[in-house]
């Protein structure tokens, strides 16, 4: 008997942690970032490491005010990732990269010395299911070339309150299959500085011009029923810009719509561009309707584009054009 008790506390022993470990670890729901040190962590890239990869809950990194100096990557297995600024405009991520840059690790990836578009982000969000809120985020390259603020390309991205800040191609809203929600945020750059191919709908953002030129390069694909849709922004500019376009197609199905949108009189009386190309004039689609402001004018509108009709205008909601088969509905998000 006595043998028999030895026995089952030793089997009781090997086995108790292993019970344990079945019970599940739990992992934290949020962390706090503070360049003094009184945070979880110094830098946001290490408390995106931390998060457990392909995250069943939505993870809360707080980042106290400061100037955080990274290249911040959230890859494709870190979702459900929420970056939470203490204060849109003293708590900024920035970096510095241009396309042709040379880049001092040598060779990317793709065999690349130096930086390009596509590489030259402040910061790159792969993951599905990120939330941004009181932030900047800056590209502070200057006037070098495209030079990226923020990249992208993962589903269900939500910005909200946040400065994207750059010059020419600041906000790059990649892939045809992601869709991004932008709410209450300032938007500047020079040359086709929201671009891409994402369905994305931007509400209430001030979208600033520092140089004439073009404010959207959509690159929709013909499988896409909207791109790039803007309800109740305001289009504004520095004093030197006098002729800005509203929209020009990257890709020959590129489709942008301004909504209730207040114009300043930096837009041109055509409105929109071409990109050097009458065909893409057969296959964008170019919109808008009842905006207002000097550059609203409808009048002297390029006449391949459209004024929409109120019955036209009925489908667009941001329930419609961001939904999915998912049901998505980023206007939930606190």
């Amino acid at each position: 008997m006595f043998k028999m008790m030895k026995l089952f506390l030793f089997i009781f022993t090997l086995l108790t942690p292993a019970l344990l470990l079945a019970q599940g670890a739990t992992f934290p729901a949020s962390f706090t970032v503070a360049q003094d040190g009184t945070g979880d962590f110094k830098t946001i890239q290490e408390a995106v490491n931390a998060v457990r990869d392909l995250s069943q809950q939505q993870v809360s990194i707080h980042i106290k005010k400061g100037t955080y100096h990274e290249k911040l990557i959230i890859p494709s297995w870190k979702t459900k990732i929420s970056l939470i600024g203490e204060d849109k405009e003293n708590t900024i991520v920035t970096n510095s990269d241009f396309s042709g840059k040379p880049n001092p690790q040598g060779k990317d990836a793709f065999g690349k010395e130096k930086f390009t578009t596509y590489t030259s982000y402040t910061v790159l969000v792969q993951g599905n299911d990120f939330i941004a809120q009181n932030l900047s985020i800056i590209n502070a390259s200057g006037p070098l070339g495209q030079a990226v603020a923020l990249h992208v390309e993962g589903d269900r991205s939500a910005i909200i309150n946040c400065n994207l800040l750059g010059n020419q191609d600041t906000l790059y809203a990649a892939t045809e299959n992601s869709r991004q929600f932008y709410k209450d945020c300032s938007i500047d750059g020079t040359t086709d500085f929201i671009f891409g191919e994402a369905t994305a709908v931007f509400q209430h953002c001030v979208i600033k011009n520092l140089r004439n030129s073009f404010i959207a390069a959509p690159a929709t694909t013909a499988r896409q029923s909207f791109g790039f849709v803007f309800f109740d922004c305001e289009l504004t500019a520095v004093d030197s810009v006098k002729k800005v376009f509203l929209g020009r197609p990257w890709r020959p199905d590129a489709k942008a719509v301004y909504i209730n949108t207040k114009m300043g009189s930096h837009i041109v009386a055509i409105g929109w561009d071409n990109w050097r190309n009458a065909q893409n004039e057969k296959t964008a689609f170019f919109a808008e309707y009842q905006s207002i402001g000097k550059g609203a004018d409808a009048g002297g509108r390029a006449a391949w584009s459209h004024q929409l009709t109120q019955a036209e205008v009925k489908k667009y909601t941001i329930k419609n054009i961001l939904g999915g088969d998912d049901h998505w509905d980023p206007s939930a998000i606190k």
